[in-house]
C-alpha cells in the first residue's frame, strides 16, 4: 500500500515535518477509524455516525497547548447537547486518564491512536518523523460529511477556536440556552 506524504502543511519548532496519509477537506466524506478508549477497548468513529462531532488531534495531552486546546474543546462541548467532542493523540490511555483526571475534563472523549495510527493516516495527521499526530480540528456534521478542517500551521499554536464553534453551529448543533431565570 502506497503512504501518501505531505510536506509544507505544517512546522515544528520552525522546522518543516512530513504528514502522512490524505488531506482532508470541508466537503469530504469522514473517513472512519478505528483507536482505544481509556478502558482499552476498540472505539469505532462510525460508531457515532448522525451526530455533530468535533475531532481534535493533538501531539500530547501533557504540553501547555495540547492541554489548552483539549480544556478548550471539553468546555466547549459542554455548551452544545448532543456534541460529541473526540481528543485523540498517541500518548497511551492511561496517561490520558490521568489527564481527564487532573484536568477535569468529563465532557469530552480522550481517545489512543497509539496502535496502528489508523486515525493519523485516514486523516492525514500522522507526523513522519515522531510518530506523533499534528495539531488539527476536524467537524463532522451528523450525515458523516466533513464541514471544517483545519491543519494548525505550527505545532506550537493553537487552533482557530471561534472557527470551531461556528463550523459546529452550521452542521446544526445549537448551543445550550442561556438561563433566563434571573
Amino acid at each position: 500500500m502506497t503512504v501518501i506524504e505531505r510536506t509544507g502543511v505544517t512546522t515544528f519548532r520552525g522546522s518543516p515535518v512530513t504528514l502522512l496519509g490524505p488531506e482532508i477537506a470541508a466537503g469530504d466524506r469522514a473517513p472512519d477509524f478505528t483507536v482505544v478508549d481509556s478502558a482499552l477497548t476498540p472505539f469505532r468513529f462510525s460508531s457515532l455516525s448522525g451526530t455533530t462531532r468535533v475531532i481534535s488531534a493533538v501531539p500530547s495531552l501533557e504540553t501547555p497547548v495540547c492541554d489548552l486546546q483539549s480544556r478548550r474543546f471539553n468546555e466547549t462541548v459542554a455548551e452544545f447537547p448532543g456534541l460529541s467532542v473526540l481528543t485523540v493523540s498517541v500518548d497511551l490511555p492511561f496517561t490520558q486518564a490521568r489527564w481527564c483526571g487532573a484536568a477535569g475534563a468529563k465532557d469530552m472523549r480522550t481517545l489512543s491512536d497509539h496502535r496502528d495510527l489508523s486515525f493519523g493516516m485516514a486523516y492525514g495527521v500522522a507526523i513522519k518523523e515522531f510518530r506523533l499526530l499534528t495539531r488539527a480540528v476536524f467537524v463532522v456534521d451528523a450525515s458523516d460529511t466533513v464541514v471544517h478542517a483545519e491543519y494548525v500551521a505550527d505545532i506550537g499554536q493553537a487552533p482557530d477556536f471561534d472557527a470551531v464553534v461556528s463550523a459546529v453551529q452550521k452542521a446544526g448543533t445549537a448551543p445550550r440556552p442561556a438561563d433566563r431565570t434571573a
